[in-house]
């Protein structure tokens, strides 16, 4: 009987090392795959899409420079977006619940009447700039030339939107009532959304709808 137990024990050490092992093959196996799947989609983003994204970067940092962050960390760190190698540190949980807790703050600071235009005031300083770093991130040192190039290219979009905004609140301020303002507010959230989608689904489209509003921002201005 001791020899039947002891035979059926040692059988049952031997299924478990072997389900074991076998788990761990398909684990790896599975990590393999997923890593393939992201490479491949990293591949497909060509000169032009690497371009609109860097346009989209830029420009949405006029109007929501956290929101740019917050949203492109999480989609990285979600495996939606194949973020290159410069833009990988957004997915980083420090940067994510930093720039996370500055977006919910400036959700509604950005809501209230004369608070928006002084919140505006305060991060014009770091729009601009950091518009020019998420750009040139797209690229990252791999690439140096476009590197700089996309940083002139972010900075300046980030100009364009943050001069754009800055006028038109201006303007909304006027009214004493502060629905418009929430309006404002929302149509700029949903800009940002729109041009993240954009650049990174349908890069053409969204360099002509770009190209659009450049002209209606100058006139604004």
């Amino acid at each position: 009987m001791d020899a039947i137990w002891n035979s059926f024990v040692e059988w049952l050490r031997g299924f478990g090392a072997q389900a074991g092992q076998q788990a761990a093959e398909a684990g790896v196996q599975l990590g393999g795959q997923v890593a393939e799947g992201v490479g491949a989609a990293a591949s497909q983003l060509d000169m032009t899409s690497l371009l609109a994204l860097a346009a989209a970067l830029g420009w949405a940092s006029g109007f929501r420079l956290y929101a740019v962050v917050f949203l492109v960390g999480s989609m990285g760190l979600a495996g939606w977006l194949p973020l290159p190698d410069g833009l990988q540190v957004l997915q980083h949980p420090a940067v994510l619940a930093a720039s996370g807790a500055l977006l919910f703050v400036e959700f509604f600071a950005d809501k209230i009447p004369g608070l928006d235009s002084l919140w505006d005031i305060v991060n014009s300083v770091v729009r601009v700039p950091a518009g020019a770093a998420l750009a040139a991130g797209v690229f990252g040192a791999d690439n140096a030339t476009m590197a700089v190039v996309a940083a002139l290219l972010g900075g300046t979009l980030a100009a364009s939107s943050q001069a754009a905004k800055t006028t038109t609140r201006a303007a909304i301020n006027t009214s004493p009532e502060p629905f418009s303002n929430i309006a404002m507010s929302l149509v700029e959230d949903g800009l940002v959304i729109g041009a993240v989608w954009l650049a990174t689904n349908h890069p053409v489209v969204f360099g002509i709808l770009l190209l659009i509003a450049l002209v209606l921002m100058w006139i604004v201005t």
